[in-house]
């Protein structure tokens, strides 16, 4: 005698109620050999809709053993379990569960796609089933346009997708008028003459006559297992038979290209279930467009807050080092410490960090020009003073290297001092007295900014040889400015030039301000604040990330019976959580790059209104902005598709 195809023994089936469990299915014994069409049949209530959930691998036992062709069914894991409902059962519910996002060709395929069949076979095969049930018409044609004979038929192609030996057929008239009802188990009885086996769970005792054997269940047991004696079913002829199809379901596909099909499915569903809820998707992109927006504009206004922060320390004279004689500000010997020369100036020009370097001494005078006078800082410089401070020529020259040899008197003046002494002239070539001493205008320059050196005080700027033979009779100097190159860094070069100094000096007699300490202070600053509103910003995304994350447990919960007719066909748990992670990342994602493009769209309309500030975007943080939305999709997307996956393919059908 041949291996039975189902053999159960002993099967018990309790659901918890309240305190205790409600036993459905008490010691059950039965077997079924390939090959036989057998109705369940029993009054609601009776245990029979479970029984046939525990065949089709839907639900699982309490107790007592259930084996499919020798193989016991409790020894298997969930991706086992689905293999054998896609590969080995077919399903036909009373309610279709046919998914209404797809065409009748499309739900016939669903099967195929989670086997890994080749597309372009599956294809043909699913079209050879719609036409032999009288459905090539309607192939192109959704749930919702079908009759509800159509709509079964429909899902009696579905269960064919794969060959399925086993076709299990919950209540497959229950909801058709007669004709319909009449047309479905004449399909049944042939599939069953192909050598198909098929189980009909059904409470009409004339649905039940047509088969060759009916089982009668009663509160939970067996109460009688009888041969109707009506004789097996004779083949139709090809051309006849509506259920007749392709011999053998399409040949699997290669594993890549069976995971890329899968890939392709979960991508479909996910875009048809975004576009099936637009105002829904939207609102939980929102979450995410403000929140990247946020951050984009934020780094780009970090970076462009941090240059003009620069560009104005720029102007007050950056990267310099102030070499001043004395221990430190205020020391009462300074005025007697003699030591700091030309000669150091020249030496430290050679060093190899110096951009440029420049000798300064200073004295307060009266400068006149015609009836006007004030008070002004005559400061000696070198010819590479202006480069070191940073200050900008608005007319005229400066003086040279050969004016700093030659001890002209040519004066540079700042916009401060032209607007006192000439008022709109611009005082090019001009006589100025600085105390008694005449000197010309050759240029002007933009006013330096009070610290780094700088002065409130109207400023003149001579040859320092100028003003150390002309003003002060005396060879030393007050400080010596260095400014070192953009590439070295500021506390070494500090370390090197004291340590080249007191060698020279024998001793430390100088003491430097290192102005690269103020720039980062403020800097730093920035870069706090910054740090500020990106938080606030990071804040927003976390926001939308579990906005997402609630919009999918929702999505979860209003599409629990999709996921169930999904499992019920063979998708595996790594199907589902693939389908709704993309979904998730999909919102994400798109909502990423709504988000770039309302942050760039905010730069061009702060360009438009005529400030001199300038969000600078950084492609680095646009890519990081994005793949920060993918992330927030799999990490606030994953635990609403892992419940999905989780879910209990006859709880799932039970909410349809």
């Amino acid at each position: 005698m041949s291996e039975p195809l189902i053999e159960i023994r002993g099967l018990r089936r309790a659901f918890p109620a309240g305190e205790g469990e409600t036993l459905v299915l008490k010691d059950v014994d039965l077997t079924i050999a390939a090959g036989e069409m057998v109705a369940i049949v029993g009054a609601s209530g009776s245990g029979k809709s479970t029984l046939m959930n525990i065949l089709g691998c839907l639900d699982r036992p309490s107790g007592g053993s259930y084996r499919i062709r020798g193989r016991e069914v409790a020894d298997l894991g969930p991706d086992e379990l689905a293999a054998l409902r896609r590969e080995h059962f077919g399903f036909i519910f009373q309610r279709y569960h046919l998914l209404g996002e797809l065409t009748a060709l499309g739900n016939t395929e669903v099967p195929a796609i989670y086997a890994g069949r080749a597309p372009a076979l599956r294809r043909t095969r699913a079209l050879a089933l719609l036409e032999r049930l009288g459905l090539a018409s309607r192939a192109d044609h959704r749930p919702g346009q079908l009759s509800g004979g159509q709509q079964q038929r429909v899902s009696i192609a579905r269960a064919l997708m794969n060959g399925g030996e086993c076709i299990l057929a919950d209540e497959p008239t229950g909801a058709l008028d007669r004709a319909s009802g009449d047309e479905v188990l004449r399909i049944l009885e042939e599939l069953n003459a192909e050598g198909r086996t098929v189980i009909i769970v059904t409470h009409d005792m004339n649905v039940a006559a047509r088969a060759g054997r009916i089982v009668e269940i009663s509160d939970g047991a067996i109460v009688d297992d009888r041969q109707t004696g009506r004789p097996a079913p004779q083949p139709a002829a090809p051309a006849q038979s509506p259920a007749a199809a392709p011999a053998q379901p399409p040949a699997a596909a290669g594993r890549w290209r069976a995971m890329a099909d899968r890939f392709s499915e979960a991508l479909r569903m996910a875009l048809l279930a975004m576009n099936a809820h637009r105002l829904r998707t939207f609102l939980t992109m929102l979450g995410i467009i403000i929140g990247i927006a946020s951050v984009v504009c934020v780094v780009a206004l970090g970076e462009g807050s941090r240059r003009k922060v620069l560009a104005n320390i720029s102007s007050l004279g950056t990267n310099t080092l102030e070499i001043f004689a004395g221990k430190d500000f205020g020391d009462i010997r300074s005025a007697r410490i003699t030591t700091l020369v030309v000669a150091d100036a020249d030496a430290l020009r050679q060093l190899p960090f110096v951009a440029a370097v420049t000798p300064t001494v200073s004295t307060s005078t009266t400068v006149r020009s015609g009836n006007k006078e004030a008070n002004a800082l005559v400061n000696g410089v070198g010819a590479q003073y202006f480069s070191a401070k940073g200050l900008k020529l608005q007319t005229g020259r400066l003086f040279t290297e050969d004016d700093v040899r030659y001890r002209r008197q040519d004066a540079v003046i700042d916009e401060n001092t032209r607007k006192t002494l000439f008022g709109d002239d611009s005082g090019i070539g001009q006589i100025v007295f600085a105390g008694t001493v005449p000197v010309r205008v050759t240029g002007v320059v933009n006013t330096q900014q009070g610290g780094f050196g700088g002065s409130q005080n109207l400023s003149v700027y001579l040859p320092y040889t100028t003003v150390q033979t002309r003003f002060l009779g005396d060879t030393s100097l007050r400080s010596i400015t260095v400014r070192v190159r953009d590439d070295a860094p500021m506390t070494a070069a500090e370390q090197a030039v004291t340590d080249f100094l007191t060698q020279r000096h024998g001793t430390k007699d100088f003491f430097i301000l290192n102005t690269d300490d103020i720039r980062q202070t403020i800097t730093s600053t920035t870069d706090t604040l910054t740090m500020l509103i990106a938080a606030i910003a990071v804040i927003s995304l976390m926001v939308g990330g579990i906005g997402v994350m609630n919009i999918m447990l929702v999505s979860v919960s209003e599409r629990v019976a999709e996921i169930g007719v999904r499992m019920a066909v063979g998708a595996r748990r790594s199907d589902i959580l693939q389908q709704f992670l993309i979904e998730a990342v999909l919102v994400c994602i798109i909502g990423g790059a709504l988000g770039i493009a309302a942050a760039l769209g905010f730069g061009a309309a702060f360009t438009l209104t005529g400030s001199n500030f300038t969000l600078i975007y950084s492609t680095t943080s646009i890519v990081a902005a994005l793949g920060c939305s993918s992330l927030i999709g799999i990490t606030f997307g994953y635990l609403p598709a892992r419940n999905a996956s989780r879910l209990d393919p006859v709880a799932a059908l039970s909410r349809a």
